[in-house]
């Protein structure tokens, strides 16, 4: 259910951010202490994180995207239609052709695929930052010499 107010942007620290009223983060579903929202700010979409604060309300950090995209500022008022946001997002990081390739070359597709679930995200989400394909062979040539040998905790870099 959305919910509407409007809150004057202010600085904090070297952030900008509005408080949420309370009547309304008393209605959402809080995750260790965090509220994952969307919203509009002035009609712009955003997601964001509700951040508690000691002994004040929930606090909506607002960003330079959001500013922009609300056409406005700080020390501005603004209109903001806030509510839970449910989807959890498990980002999928699309395995390298060369890593693919050098799994096959070695018959260690089963070796790789035997990995927890979050080693091989967090192997492959490493992989999706790598710039250079001379990186890139190098961090494989790791996985692939730890793989050979059964190494039981398998990581790159």
């Amino acid at each position: 259910m959305p919910h509407r107010f409007k809150a004057k942007i202010y600085q904090t620290g070297i952030n900008w951010a509005v408080d949420v009223p309370e009547e309304i983060t008393a209605q959402l579903l809080k995750q260790k202490g965090y509220i994952k929202i969307k919203g509009k700010i002035n009609g712009f979409d955003f997601t964001q994180t509700l951040v508690p604060v000691k002994n004040a309300p929930y606090r909506l950090f607002v960003n330079f995207l959001m500013m922009k995209g609300g056409k406005t500022a700080m020390g501005e008022v603004a209109e903001f239609i806030i509510e839970q946001d449910t989807i959890t997002e498990d980002k999928r990081y699309p395995m390298p052709d060369l890593l693919a390739t050098a799994l096959q070359v070695n018959n260690l597709e089963a070796a790789f695929d035997s990995l927890t679930a979050s080693r091989k995200k967090d192997i492959l989400k490493y992989l999706s930052y790598v710039k250079t394909e001379e990186t890139m062979q190098r961090n494989i040539a790791k996985l692939i010499a730890q793989l050979k040998d059964n190494a039981k905790d398998v990581r790159i870099p």
